[in-house]
């Protein structure tokens, strides 16, 4: 019985894995899809150039704000599935609204729509971590980005049997700005049945045993009144070889590790942890444990790293066309060009990060990845900023631009998140993630 139970459970296991990849998939495919044309789709509603920026950031504004709420309701209930089936049906509406985009302000409610399905993420990221082993979840969270950065390889590629669409649909007239969205609509109605009938919470029964992880990311309450304080934290480097993603130990879990090395190795060892002589203490100078777990140092400097790489890619992929529109005189079909050459430069450095991950720290190949993108933004500023010569010379600097930047991004939002996830406990994860 037991082992019939166990083939379920991983058929299961696999069917989840598959519908999220498909999720990321769909999430990618949307952006490269909508991203090439977007410009012109509001400059044909008569729409003033800031609402490009305006546009686009309304969709990772309600994202922002309904992430943690989702996280907070997987997290209580563990109800993923339910999470997922909502999200979407707020992708769906908002796509649709894309489609109809009947005035520029219909536009960017569209947008803003379509953001709180992409709230899901926290979500699923938490789901993710919940089934996951500390070894097994950097691999884990890697993949769910890979499948993302697929889609953001093959979206543009849509375009270019999107863009000769013209005819009637119903009351609605179909054309090349307003088919990316009737074609997102159509695509994560069909995700609906898969999510119903392929996703099961019951997936959270390969949890982590103890030879996985030192202390189960689920706690029982009566173990730890003050979980968010009483908690050991272990440091990202163990011995200056291996990289361990352990961040909380239990009492029980510390005692042990002081009956096989003295206390100045363990401090030696893991010179970030809090011992159990020094809890009562902790508690004393952060009362609020979720507040502290936010504002420790590595997670500020982790949300930092993230917080600057995707500002700087999501400013310059907003510039891109109109900087190419008004300088090379590129249309949908080339922007979609432009936008699929990126898409491989990132799927290109998502697989030499993980080549090099078996061979470096994750601190190194950060602190690598933040000096790229230093470089990608100096290369800006000297080449950008008053651009000179012909079209294709304005291209070349661009591309280049784009490809230092491209390199390193998905290899530093990856490893953040990753790390980032290892310091937070299980009631402030769906805000910590997000």
């Amino acid at each position: 019985m037991d082992s019939q139970a166990d083939r379920v459970l991983g058929r299961e296991k696999k069917l989840t894995n598959a519908v999220i990849g498909f999720i990321f998939l769909l999430s990618g495919i949307e952006y490269a899809v909508i991203l090439p044309t977007i410009w012109m789709y509001l400059q044909s509603l008569d729409a003033e150039p800031f609402y490009l920026g305006l546009v686009l950031s309304a969709f990772s504004f309600t994202e922002l704000l309904v992430g943690p709420l989702f996280g907070y309701w997987s997290d209580r209930t563990g109800k993923t599935k339910s999470v997922i089936i909502l999200s979407n049906c707020f992708e769906i509406a908002g796509n649709f609204m894309y489609f109809v985009g009947i005035s520029k302000w219909f536009l960017l409610c569209s947008r803003l729509v379509a953001g709180f399905g992409s709230g899901a993420g926290a979500s699923i990221f938490g789901y993710l971590t919940r089934v996951s082993s500390t070894k097994e979840r950097a691999a884990v969270f890697a993949m769910a980005m890979a499948c993302r950065q697929v889609g953001l390889l093959i979206g543009p590629a849509f375009n270019v049997f999107l863009r000769y669409s013209n005819f009637k649909l119903g009351p609605f007239h179909v054309n090349k700005f307003s088919a990316p969205g009737i074609f997102m609509c159509v695509l994560w109605t069909l995700m609906q049945p898969l999510v119903v009938f392929m996703f099961h919470d019951s997936s959270l029964k390969y949890l982590k045993t103890e030879e996985d992880e030192y202390d189960p990311l689920l706690v029982n309450e009566t173990e730890n009144s003050n979980e968010g304080c009483n908690r050991v934290y272990g440091a990202i480097n163990y011995n200056g070889n291996q990289t361990i993603g352990t961040p909380f130990s239990s009492a029980n879990d510390t005692a042990a590790l002081l009956s096989h090395s003295s206390e100045d190795d363990l401090d030696a060892s893991f010179p970030n942890t809090i011992k159990d002589q020094d809890h009562k203490n902790f508690e004393k100078v952060c009362p609020n444990g979720q507040l502290s777990e936010l504002l420790r140092e590595e997670v500020v400097v982790l949300l930092a790293a993230q917080f600057v790489t995707l500002f700087n890619q999501t400013a310059l992929e907003t510039l891109v066309t109109p900087l190419a529109q008004t300088y090379l005189g590129f249309q949908d079909l080339h922007n979609s060009l432009l936008y699929f050459m990126c898409g491989i430069e990132m799927l290109i450095g998502f697989l030499v990060v993980r080549i090099l991950s078996r061979c470096s720290s994750d601190r190194l190949l950060l602190a690598f990845g933040l000096f790229i993108c230093n470089i990608s933004c100096i290369w800006c500023l000297v080449f950008m900023a008053k651009p000179r010569g012909n079209g294709l010379l304005f291209l070349q600097k661009l591309d280049r631009s784009q490809f230092i930047r491209d390199s390193v991004t998905i290899e530093i939002y990856t490893i953040g998140l990753g790390q980032t996830n290892c310091y937070f406990t299980e009631r402030i994860r769906h805000i910590g993630i997000n």
